[in-house]
């Protein structure tokens, strides 16, 4: 069992940052992936950027690549996003999921075992 929980979403003008944190906790034993996807009201829960635990690889999608940064804490299992230049296009809900071995494509929502319950962001024009 992994938990996770979100946290640093809010209201921000454009061209501005926000920090989210994704907080796991349980499956101590085995490493596991994390993604981060958002969602807006009317469409599908896209992916947004992943890293993997194992390998210390990451992944953006296109619409991120160069504003978005994902990390992790090396003392704790936290991972982050760090959101520049932001767009009214970014407002959305931002999701944390956890990919239990055996570990697939991160880009993929059926990849993810685990999922917070999620926080909003908001840019405004």
């Amino acid at each position: 069992q992994v938990q996770l929980v979100e946290s640093g979403g809010g209201l921000v003008q454009a061209g501005g940052s926000l920090r989210l944190s994704c907080a796991a906790s349980g499956h101590t034993f085995t490493d596991y992936g994390i993604g981060w996807f958002r969602q807006a009201p009317g469409k599908e829960r896209d992916f947004v950027a992943s890293i993997n635990y194992s390998g210390g690889t990451t992944n953006y999608a296109n619409s991120v690549n160069g504003r978005f940064t994902i990390s992790r804490a090396n003392a704790k299992n936290t991972v982050f996003l760090q959101m520049n230049s932001l767009t009214p296009e970014d407002t959305a809900v931002y999701y944390c999921a956890a990919d239990v071995p055996p570990y697939n494509s991160p880009i993929d929502r059926g990849t993810y075992d685990y999922w917070g319950q999620g926080t909003q962001v908001t840019v405004s024009p």
